[in-house]
């Protein structure tokens, strides 16, 4: 016998229905690349994103087609979030920053239909139209006045006269909550990158979890600013999530330095951010030159690199802000994990509470996660045993788009993740490394991560990167390369001796170098296959 309930679907467009509905007056702000202020609605957005889905029909968009996007985080970025999956069709949002080569291959991969731009990336697009002539019509995020002309691109679409020819007068379609929904490429430091390909279903019960109180805890009182961009993982499904709840959304743009993040925070009131480390760092650089400080934020989530321990410890301390450590990937829609204390926890003091809050956390409902050593065998959650990180749930890719073998994904939806880490007995899970990443000295695992955060603690740094190195005993050892802060000075004996009480004698790195500047993906991440290039021949003093 089956459950007398109803079986409505699933479907992304009802979190925008029910957003203007019951929260159709609730503020949506948008900042453009000269930092001017728009400001929106649920119910206007709900009503343009209708016009969208109206437009797409006439131009010939069908169910399962895919659609790209290029553009910053902005209002109309977020209206096809919702106008392009609403008719059934996918979303694909492209990462700009990625090489050229890249950008040819995911639009050719994904065969993409229709492409929505910015005005910045003109340029771009005219650099790669020869080779992606897949795509049918362009259509650029601008105003009638501001369209631009090109000799290169023929036949430009203006975005606002194109929703100016319909009336929103739309009822969204229903169909399969399995339908794939949005497509997000992995950066990928080797090979093409891979298509993650989202469904409805998924990404829905997805937001569920990530607004739980356990998790991100977000409601309708809070002023949400999700500062990842919206082509990294759908915003971290952070622009769902807010929607879902009715929550004012704060949508900052191109512009990411400090004095920007700071600026929208104080005059829009935001009380939930989230964003990589190295906007923080900016952040606080601005912070201390300005003496401004974050009045009305109350937590903020770090994902994308491991948080340093300083980190959290300023943020709380001098600026009243709860961090939560977040961990996830593309292929996990991106949500895996999230640091939230127990009741076990309670009465710890300051340092204890810190001890717990440098993991990546437990997994939010509907999430399994493991770890096994090199043969596939279970490893205990002990804290203490590294292994291979597995994780699977209703949102974790099955499979890549277009790919029919996947190393990655084993049996019983098993997905590896390419993360070491270790799980404690309460699941408090914390990364210690990539899979390729990892320094294996003496047939022990060094923990590249954890040294390069403990690194940029010392005032006088502002980026580390750990590699392991040849060595004729231990077979490698770490080698670790800093930037340095500017007009700052700093020795390698005082780097080593600042590690000292920090990290295990024989994880201290057998060298510091330092360069003007660490090789970083098109999501910001550093480079260690560009470094163990560069030092492959590096020579260590052996004793």
């Amino acid at each position: 016998m089956y459950g007398l309930m109803s079986e409505r679907p699933l479907l992304i467009s009802s979190l925008l229905e029910h957003a203007a509905r019951y929260h159709g007056n609730t503020e949506i702000i948008s900042s453009d690349s000269d930092s001017n202020i728009t400001r929106s609605n649920y119910k206007k957005v709900n009503t343009r994103a209708k016009k969208i889905a109206q437009a797409l029909l006439k131009l010939g968009a069908q169910k399962s087609d895919t659609i790209a996007t290029m553009a910053w985080s902005n209002v109309r970025h977020y209206e096809l979030y919702f106008g392009v999956s609403g008719i059934g069709s996918i979303c694909h949002t492209i990462n700009p920053r990625l090489f050229p080569e890249q950008l040819i291959f995911i639009i050719n991969d994904a065969k993409d239909k229709f492409l929505f731009i910015d005005i910045d990336f003109i340029p771009l697009i005219e650099s790669l139209i020869s080779k992606i002539s897949i795509i049918k019509k362009i259509i650029v995020l601008c105003d009638k006045d501001q369209m631009p002309k090109s000799s290169i691109i023929k036949n430009l679409i203006c975005y606002e006269e194109l929703l100016d020819k319909e009336n929103g007068k739309f009822e969204w379609p229903t169909f399969d909550e399995r339908t794939a929904s949005s497509l997000c490429y992995t950066s990928g430091t080797t090979g093409n990158p891979k298509g993650v390909l989202y469904g409805h279903r998924s990404t829905v019960i997805h937001a569920f979890a990530a607004a739980a109180p356990d998790a991100m805890n977000l409601s309708a009182k809070d002023v949400i600013m999700p500062i990842a961009p919206m082509f990294h993982a759908n915003a971290w499904a952070i622009p769902y999530v807010t929607t879902m709840v009715g929550a004012k959304l704060v949508l900052p743009g191109r512009n990411l330095d400090g004095k920007s993040v700071q600026g929208l925070i104080e005059s829009e009131c935001v009380t939930f951010t989230a964003a990589v480390p190295t906007i923080w760092l900016m952040l606080f650089e601005y912070l201390e030159q300005s003496g401004k400080k974050l009045e009305t934020l109350k937590s903020c989530v770090v994902g994308g690199s491991a948080c340093p321990r300083f980190m959290m410890e300023k943020f709380y301390e001098k600026y009243g802000v709860e961090v939560l450590h977040c961990w996830g990937m593309t292929e996990t829609s991106p949500i895996g994990t999230i640091n939230r204390p127990l009741p076990k926890h309670k009465g710890q003091n300051f340092a204890e509470r810190l001890d717990i809050a440098v993991k990546q956390g437990r997994p939010v409902y509907g999430v399994e996660i493991k770890i096994a050593d090199e043969n596939g065998i279970t490893l205990p959650n002990n804290g203490k045993d590294f292994g291979n990180l597995w994780i699977r749930g209703p949102w974790i890719c099955s499979g890549y788009l277009n790919i029919e073998n996947s190393e990655t994904h084993g049996e019983d939806d098993w997905f590896l993740t390419g993360d070491v880490a270790t799980i404690d007995p309460d699941g408090f899970m914390q990364i210690t490394d990539r899979t390729k990443d990892v320094i294996k000295s003496g047939g022990e695992w060094i923990s590249s991560i954890e040294i390069e955060n403990f690194a940029v603690g010392h005032s006088s740094v502002m980026e580390a990167g750990v590699i392991g190195v040849f060595h004729p005993k231990w077979d490698e050892r770490p080698l670790l390369i800093l930037v340095k802060n500017e007009n700052s000075e700093v020795t390698k004996e005082e780097i080593l001796e600042f590690l000292k009480d920090k990290i295990a004698s024989w994880w201290m790195p057998d060298d510091v170098v330092f360069v003007d500047s660490l090789p970083h993906t098109a999501t910001g991440k550093i480079q260690k296959l560009v470094l163990r290039e560069q030092f492959k021949d590096y020579k260590l003093e052996v004793g």
